[in-house]
């Protein structure tokens, strides 16, 4: 049988619930109803044909509809005569919609928000009607987001850390965990003038509300003792505050950038040297240090097509960067230490020298192997010492 049951009028009703339109209409007094339910009923061919199944279908369908209401049309047949078969089917109130599915409890728990919403914070009443289904998952914490709420309205841009919202119940931890609705709720409430524009997404949450973000911080080993930082002979691994790198300008002359911890930590001592322990694709921090652009900076990274992306990157914040160790050269004298890059990159890339172009297409177009790689960690330690040996 094709025809619609009563359990599938169901799970229709079920959808509407599933799409927060059930409890939408909460928030506009129940204006969606009455709705109409999707029908598959009979035709006059069937009505002659399976008789028997229509009269089971008919009852079947009165049966269930203790919570929505049935249309019917007359169907004249040159044999049975006339007959009334379902026509329509319609869920003429919320309450029956949400009774027909067992929802009632969740729409009594939305109605109490909706009211102590318009109570204290009445400007986030459209986003309980936007995104009920999330309000009911928030129910038990939706409270403490109010008081949140309020407490940012009346302290805009406060510039201190989450910890210090002093709030009962509120710790750094729980606005953390809640970072992606509060913002949508101070988007709502705040003026222009409290949202950072320029910021978003929950890694710019603390900046786009005006929070102490915890600082981005730079780590550094000076590779020649003459400009050690502290007056003692242990290796200066140093981590500090970019604010504090930017305004640093020590004596080194020549700064290297690697992207592996080991790496970094076993660099080899330069005359007047530097090594910093790179992040990828994120060099806005080092670009904020002016002094760097008068230095000789050497980019050490892996011999992948993703190296070649980050050094051309890297090139858009220091037009002068070398690339070190990411030669052809070195590339076949460490042919028993390469690996497979997992997904290379393919697109162009505008700031690599002429050498670098030639490498970098030959990996991209897999020339040399398949996605091939070499990993920096992985070029033999004599290697970079004669390397570094060569530098002018």
């Amino acid at each position: 049988m094709t025809w619609t049951t009563p359990a599938e009028l169901r799970s229709q009703v079920q959808k509407w619930y599933d799409r927060g339109i059930l409890l939408a209409a909460l928030a506009e007094n129940g204006e969606e109803f009455p709705r109409r339910l999707n029908l598959r009923g009979p035709t006059s061919r069937d009505l002659g044909e399976r008789f028997g199944e229509v009269r089971d279908w008919i009852a079947n369908l009165q049966e269930g509809a203790k919570f929505y209401r049935i249309e019917w049309r007359r169907i004249r047949h040159r044999v049975l005569g006339a007959n009334s078969v379902p026509a329509e089917v319609w869920v003429d109130s919320l309450e029956d919609a949400l009774a027909m599915i067992g929802r009632r409890r969740q729409a009594e728990r939305f109605s109490d928000l909706l009211a102590t919403t318009a109570e204290r914070l009445p400007e986030l009443r459209p986003w309980l009607a936007k995104r009920p289904l999330r309000a009911l998952e928030l129910a038990d914490d939706w409270m403490l987001l109010i008081d949140i709420v309020i407490w940012l309205r009346h302290h805009p841009r406060p510039a201190i850390y989450l910890r210090q919202v002093d709030l009962p119940g509120v710790d750094s931890k729980f606005i953390e965990r809640h970072r992606g609705v509060l913002a949508e709720l101070f988007d709502l409430v705040l003026p222009s003038a409290a949202v950072g524009a320029d910021a978003g997404g929950v890694s710019g949450f603390c900046r786009r509300y005006g929070f102490r973000d915890k600082p981005v911080r730079v780590r550094l080993r000076l590779l020649d003792p003459d400009l050690a930082l502290f007056p003692t002979a242990t290796d200066q691994d140093i981590t500090i505050t970019a604010d504090t790198f930017v305004a640093l300008e020590t004596a080194a002359t020549r700064v290297f950038i690697t992207e592996n911890e080991i790496n970094f930590l076993a660099f080899p001592p330069v005359k007047q040297g530097m090594v910093l322990f790179g992040s990828g694709y994120g060099f806005e921090t080092l670009a904020g240090a002016a002094w760097l652009q008068k230095r000789e900076l050497l980019y050490w990274g892996d011999i992948d097509t993703h190296g070649f992306a980050i050094l051309d990157q890297f090139r858009a914040y220091f037009p002068n960067a070398r690339s070190f160790l990411m030669d052809r050269e070195t590339l076949l004298a460490h042919r028993l230490c390469w690996g497979k890059e997992p997904q290379p990159e393919t697109r162009d890339l505008k700031r690599l020298t002429e050498e670098e172009q030639a490498l970098y297409d030959d990996l991209r177009a897999d020339r040399l192997g398949c996605r091939l790689r070499l990993e920096q960690e992985k070029i033999g330690f004599s290697w970079l010492q004669r390397a570094l040996a060569d530098l002018p």
